[in-house]
């Protein structure tokens, strides 16, 4: 069993599209992290635009070369720890990947593209092909893989990272159930969608047989509802979280919280997984409203991303 090592998960109160404010502020809450003692900081998904459909998210798509991953390097290198989080990341080929980068001590030690976009976000990139395994390299003898959000959801991620990695880092970008939606619908809908936002990770721990540093978004959201005459009104779900490789929550922040940072102490040695892999597509049941939008919002989104995005 290896020593304990303390570790964080950033939850950042986004401001949609603004890439130079929101480094800024992953910084400031980095360097807090580090003054607490934290070896190993998650940054969220999306970390230096968040996501919604906000068609200035695409002016916000960056290279390998661009600030977000040049900020992940720096600060590693400067302050001697390990960080990660993913970026719209344009590819010398024209295509745009939702790429998580795992740095330590300014180095790389890998990279993951996501599987496959989540509804609204088939506007602004395309998911890997092949898909990648997750598994990033190993650091300090330790094995690291990496998730984010809605792989958490997926089946098939636990298959490929089950008893592969000793340590995950991850990051959401979930949103609500709208609240501009009548309210018996909230009530009905947004209970188990704020359930799977977390349950999902506890899950994925624990079949996969790692700890998992997961890092969020907070705050509200208004945007066009894609392809429907109505806005959307909402907040990302935060749950930035720290949860053993038994499933069990060490650290977690809520939507209502805000903006901050969760910190454990957590044994970076392998476990064997427990339990069986569900043998369906979805770890979670989604619901009707996310079924729903997943499939209508990835037919528009990938006609905008076709002929607004993708270059030639």
């Amino acid at each position: 069993m290896k020593k304990q090592t303390k570790v964080a998960a950033i939850q950042l109160a986004t401001k949609v599209g603004d890439s130079t404010a929101n480094i800024a502020s992953c910084e400031r809450l980095s360097l807090l992290a580090v003054h607490e003692g934290a070896r190993w900081i998650a940054l969220p998904e999306f970390f230096n635009t968040g996501v919604s459909w906000n068609p200035r998210i695409a002016a916000a798509i960056q290279t390998t070369d661009g600030a977000a991953a040049s900020f992940l390097r720096d600060f590693s290198a400067k302050h001697q720890v390990v960080l990660g989080g993913s970026f719209l990341c344009r590819l010398p080929k024209g295509g745009v990947r939702n790429r998580y980068l795992c740095y330590a001590s300014g180095t790389l030690v890998g990279q993951h593209d996501k599987d496959l976009p989540t509804m609204w976000e088939n506007y602004f990139y395309e998911g890997s092909n092949p898909i990648d395994s997750g598994v990033l390299g190993t650091y300090d003898n330790t094995r690291i893989g990496a998730a984010v959000c809605w792989e958490f959801m997926r089946t098939m991620t636990a298959r490929r990272l089950r008893n592969q990695v000793d340590v995950i880092m991850g990051g959401s970008c979930w949103w609500s159930v709208p609240t501009n939606f009548p309210g018996w619908l909230q009530r009905l809908w947004e209970p188990a969608n704020s359930l799977n936002a977390l349950a999902a990770i506890q899950d994925s721990a624990r079949l996969i047989g790692a700890p998992v540093i997961h890092a969020a978004h907070c705050g509200e959201i208004e945007c066009p509802m894609p392809g429907l005459p109505i806005k959307y009104r909402g907040f990302f779900e935060g749950n930035a979280a720290i949860v053993d490789a038994n499933g069990q929550v060490l650290a977690h922040r809520s939507a209502a919280q805000g903006e901050g940072i969760v910190y454990a102490d957590i044994s970076l040695g392998a476990r064997s997984a427990t339990g069986e892999i569900p043998n369906r597509y979805w770890l979670r049941n989604r619901g009707l409203l996310p079924t729903f939008a997943w499939h209508q919002q990835r037919w528009l989104g990938r006609r905008w991303y076709a002929r607004n995005v993708r270059q030639a």
